[in-house]
C-alpha cells in the first residue's frame, strides 16, 4: 500500500468511512503500518486533525514494544537503498527531496550512509527524524548527536519523530484543515 495524492478529505468524510476504507486511506500515514489507522478508526468521529493525530499516536503508545520496534524499522534509511532504487513511498520520497537529500554530493552521501550504518549498528533500527524544515547538513548533525544517546532514549526519540511525520502527512492529506 503506498500513499497517493488523493483528493483532500474533510474530517467528516473521513469519520464516515468504513474501517476498511479508513485504513486504506490512512494506512501509510505511519510508514507501512496500516494497523495504526485500523485501530484509530474506533475513536471516530474526529473533531479536528489534532484529535485524529492524537487517536493514532495513542494506538502507537499503547502498542507492545515489538510493535513499536517494527514501526521504527518500517522507516527507510535517509538517502539509503530504498531512495537509490526508487522504492520509497511517495510521501517519503517527497520528504527526503524536500530536505535536499537527493542533492547530496558523493562525499555527503558517503557520510550520510556511514552515519546511518553506525546508527543501525549501535541501536538495531534505522535513524528516524521528521526531515521537514531540515537541511541535509542538519540531518547529518542530528544523527551524530543522537549517536551519543542510549537505546531507550533513541526508541523514544524515534517514536516522537514518527509522530511528527504523521502529523505532517495528515495535514497534507486533509488539505490543511483546521487543527
Amino acid at each position: 500500500m503506498t500513499q497517493t495524492q488523493a483528493p483532500a478529505l474533510t474530517l467528516d468524510e473521513l469519520s464516515s468511512l468504513s474501517q476498511e476504507a479508513f485504513t486504506e486511506r490512512l494506512g501509510d500515514i505511519f510508514e507501512h503500518s496500516p494497523w495504526i489507522a485500523k485501530n484509530a478508526w474506533q475513536a471516530r468521529p474526529f473533531a479536528s486533525v489534532q484529535a485524529l493525530h492524537t487517536a493514532m499516536t495513542q494506538v502507537v503508545d499503547q502498542a507492545a514494544g515489538e510493535k513499536k520496534l517494527a514501526l521504527i524499522s518500517a522507516h527507510p534509511e535517509l538517502a539509503g537503498k530504498e531512495a537509490a532504487s526508487g522504492t520509497l513511498t511517495t510521501a517519503s520520497t517527497d520528504e527526503q527531496r524536500g530536505a535536499g537529500l537527493d542533492q547530496c554530493s558523493a562525499e555527503e552521501l558517503h557520510r550520510l550512509r556511514q552515519l546511518n550504518a553506525s546508527y543501525r549498528e549501535r541501536f538495531g533500527f534505522p535513524f528516524v527524524v521528521a526531515v521537514k524544515g531540515l537541511s541535509r547538513y542538519q540531518i547529518m548533525d542530528a544523527i551524530e548527536s543522537r549517536l551519543r544517546n542510549d537505546r531507550d532514549t533513541e526508541l523514544t526519540a524515534c517514536l516522537r519523530e514518527i509522530g511528527k511525520i504523521a502529523r505532517f502527512r495528515l495535514d497534507s492529506l486533509l488539505g490543511g484543515e483546521a487543527a
